[in-house]
């Protein structure tokens, strides 16, 4: 039975709506309406431990604007999950208020180990049907690989275990499981980098210095020891990149010249690419930033510590490329209320 429910993703950087109608019984998850709306609600919070009064309000307003949607839409289940940002400031109680005043239910403030689990149920429920062939970036191909094709061919699809790593603006997750796994058969971690947290940590100059991003890379390579301590890395056949950092590397990887979903979803792109256009977005101004036509507004300043992250993770764990989908944890909240 089709059930029409309501997510809603509050990270660091962004507040994210997916209203969709879900069948468990077919695995279908069909999208009504998708908003992604940049409100930088963790803007200071690692310097001052607080969520600023105006950050506040720009989230407040933003939300009210999506309760409209949702009650215009009839949906019957509505959840909303809050991330880094509100974990870690100490007037969080401030923001629990204000939502329940807006939306009518309370954010559930979740755990990083929770919010790797809601991220890799939504980006890999659809990579072991039929048809998960995955797209490779045309511009990454060797000339001699570029010519047409002899005779039918099936692209590969995605091969199990997966890596799915979520980069937010607060933190990142790395959440390691099978094609099947649910719950109990994930490894899972949340740690402290993020492509805020690092700009507003290290990436102050524009654009960023030398010693500005190696302060910034170090602080990436320590939070990768404690994902190698904690997940089994190795073992992972396919990285699966998600959220915004990563989606923007790929449109901007691709050559898009407008943002489109429709390509970047499972597009795979190579660890020699992600490594070049990384090196490119931090060695740019932010004016020269602002005006790559794929690259969201809100995220001209702190997409070169988003992209830093990815080409480290890929670099350490030595992976040759990496599959991005713009399915994420909006898709698994929406999927946890479907048997509600």
């Amino acid at each position: 039975m089709t059930r029409r429910v309501a997510a809603i993703d509050c990270g660091t950087n962004s507040l994210r709506l997916l209203i969709a109608d879900v069948d468990p019984a077919r695995r279908e998850l069909s999208d009504i309406e998708r908003r992604m709306e940049i409100v930088r609600l963790g803007q200071g919070v690692d310097a001052t431990g607080r969520l600023a009064p105006e950050a506040l309000e720009r989230t407040m307003r933003v939300l009210a604007d999506y309760a409209e949607q949702i009650s215009r839409a009839r949906a019957g289940a509505v959840r909303m999950v809050a991330t880094s940002a509100t974990r870690d400031a100490s007037n969080a109680a401030d923001f629990s208020r204000g939502v329940q005043e807006v939306l009518g239910v309370l954010p559930e403030v979740i755990s990083g180990d929770e919010e790797a689990r809601l991220s890799f149920t939504g980006a890999t429920a659809e990579l072991a049907g039929p048809g998960a062939g995955i797209r490779a970036a045309a511009r990454s191909r060797p000339a001699a690989e570029s010519q047409p094709p002899s005779g039918p061919q099936v692209p590969p699809g995605p091969q199990p275990p997966y890596l799915v790593v979520d980069i937010g603006g607060g933190s990142t997750e790395f959440v390691l499981g099978g094609a099947d796994d649910s719950g109990d058969g994930l490894a899972a971690i949340s740690v402290d980098v993020g492509c805020v947290r690092l700009t507003e940590r290290h990436l102050v100059s524009d654009p960023p210095s030398a010693d500005q991003i190696e302060a910034a890379r170090a602080d990436i390579d320590q939070a990768l020891d404690q994902v190698v301590a904690a997940v089994p890395v190795a073992s992972a056949r396919t990285l699966v990149g998600l959220a915004g950092s990563v989606t923007t590397v790929t449109a901007i990887a691709l050559g898009l010249p407008v943002y489109d979903p429709r390509r970047t979803h499972h597009a795979r792109i190579p660890a020699a690419t992600v490594h070049e256009v990384t090196d490119r977005l931090l060695h740019q101004s932010r004016e020269q930033r602002a005006a790559i036509p794929s690259l969201h507004p809100g995220r001209v300043d702190v997409i070169g510590a988003g992209a830093l992250i990815l080409d480290r993770l890929m670099e350490r764990f030595d992976f040759a490329s990496v599959v991005t989908s713009e399915h994420d944890i909006l898709d698994g909240i929406a999927w946890s209320l479907a048997g509600e």
